[in-house]
């Protein structure tokens, strides 16, 4: 597995904005908007309530919080030093217990294999070199029977036009850089690197925003963003 899976310039660039991670308004604020629709989907799926869960590529500790408010028992992974930062205090201000480590998912994988009842790697499979270790990784740390949760954008002119030109440059909903499109995924490649790792994909789901109503929200539509549901055989 590659234990430096990472992209220097993409670390950087989240690093920079880690003091923005916890106020809805910032760059930041997308993440905000569609996180009760992925925790609620996560835990329809997965039960949290007293669960042990590894999150992957955890940034701020939006998602990881969340879920612990829901009963589970929450380890945050990242690699940016600042991001995890902002986690660490954001704790004091909700009362929420996480524990966030400075790793790589295949450089912890490596210590903690089948440890894990869910592990979530979310809007992170974009931004690393490849995107596969990460996968691979996330499959070992999860305990046979056990869940994994992944949402990335897919790879075609839809998603460019939506998630670049439209969230990026029209709308703003993100700073200038935030994706690279060459780094899309389609889900029929998500879900062969799901296979590869020892994963069953049990669902895939699209999640779309609308404009006009200024709206997240999940259903058929996978053309732009996606999550898949996979599991480890027991």
């Amino acid at each position: 597995m590659n234990t430096t899976n990472a992209d220097p310039a993409e670390l950087q660039k989240f690093s920079e904005l880690a003091h923005r991670w916890w106020d809805p308004t910032s760059e930041f604020k997308p993440l905000h908007e569609i996180n009760p629709l992925r925790l609620d989907w996560i835990d329809s799926c997965a039960t949290l309530s007293g669960k042990k869960v590894l999150d992957v590529g955890c940034g701020g500790g939006i998602l990881s919080e969340s879920m612990a408010a829901r009963g589970a028992h929450v380890t945050g992974l990242d690699l940016s030093e600042k991001a995890l930062g902002v986690a660490r205090l954001h704790l004091f201000e909700s009362g929420r217990k996480v524990d966030y480590q400075l790793s790589s998912a295949e450089a912890y994988a490596a210590e903690h294999a089948a440890t894990f009842d869910v592990v979530t790697c979310m809007e992170m499979l974009e931004h690393v070199p490849d995107p596969a270790s990460t996968i691979a990784a996330c499959a070992r740390m999860v305990k046979p029977g056990g869940d994994v949760f992944f949402s990335t954008l897919n790879r075609n002119l839809k998603a460019y036009l939506f998630a670049i030109v439209g969230a990026e440059y029209v709308l703003k909903l993100l700073p200038r850089g935030t994706h690279e499109y060459a780094k899309f995924i389609k889900p029929s490649e998500l879900a062969r690197h799901c296979r590869n790792a020892g994963l069953s994909t049990q669902e895939l789901i699209g999640m779309s925003y609308n404009p006009l109503t200024k709206v997240y929200s999940l259903g058929t539509d996978t053309d732009v963003n996606y999550l898949i549901h996979a599991r480890r055989p027991a």
